[in-house]
């Protein structure tokens, strides 16, 4: 912990290190990912563990902190409210939109799975009655696999930025697999509601804050990390990232 590193904006998310094992990051935007940044690594996320780590910064020290980015996680939201107390928490926008379009993509792969099984099944008949298998396509000659495999391109875009093929591609899927088309609305519904009432909507919007410090700092972390290969000594690796980072 480098309590001299804390500023009025400050960022927490979490980071593994080695073999899953979690910890919670701390870090001062102000930074800008060198000298100053790391505020504090702590072991694990539980927010009681956190919480009484952080209570060793001075309470008149952590009453300075205007704002603090993070995203959805509760965990995280009671560790700011506990330990920040005049602290403005701005959850990331960005994140609500990931997570509409991860639902989208988990049955987009569903149905990736029910294809597959149902392309298995064509198969055996065919062996059975000794005939070639010809698997189905669609008017642009995707499989069933094939199309659903690509969607992924199409379900995670706007549709005012797809190609044409896309475009083509988007019409056969949200015809032949209905929910994904209501399921995809809705998020576009949700990226129309920020892009025209930005200005009303979360905390985010005071300061147009996000928390893509904390992401950039712990990819910074992972790519030091890939650089030995993983993480053997993790007290040593501690020692080298506070070196160059706090």
């Amino acid at each position: 912990m480098f309590k001299q590193n804390i500023g009025p904006g400050l960022c927490i998310d979490e980071t593994s290190l080695s073999c899953g094992e979690l910890y919670t990051v701390v870090t001062n935007r102000a930074g800008r990912g060198g000298r100053g940044t790391l505020v504090a690594m702590i072991r694990g996320t539980k927010s009681e563990d956190v919480i009484k780590v952080l209570e060793m910064i001075h309470l008149s020290r952590r009453k300075t902190v205007k704002e603090v980015t993070l995203d959805l996680s509760p965990t995280m939201m009671r560790i700011v409210r506990t330990t920040f107390p005049n602290a403005t928490m701005t959850n990331d926008r960005f994140r609500v939109q990931k997570l509409f379009y991860e639902a989208i993509d988990e049955l987009r792969i569903t149905y990736r799975w029910m294809a597959r099984d149902l392309e298995n099944d064509e198969i055996q008949r065919c062996k059975e009655q000794n005939i070639e298998y010809v698997p189905f396509r669609y008017t642009n000659g995707d499989t069933r696999k094939q199309l659903l495999a690509r969607a992924k391109h199409v379900l995670v875009k706007h549709f005012s930025k797809w190609t044409e093929s896309q475009r083509i591609r988007a019409e056969i899927i949200f015809d032949h697999y209905p929910e994904l088309k209501s399921v995809y609305d809705l998020a576009i519904e949700l990226t129309n509601i920020y892009n025209n009432y930005y200005e009303t909507i979360l905390n985010y919007f005071v300061n147009r804050e996000t928390n893509a410090f904390a992401e950039s700092f712990n990819a910074k972390i992972k790519a030091f990390r890939a650089q030995f290969r993983g993480v053997g000594d993790i007290p040593f690796f501690m020692f080298r990232l506070c070196k160059l980072t706090a």
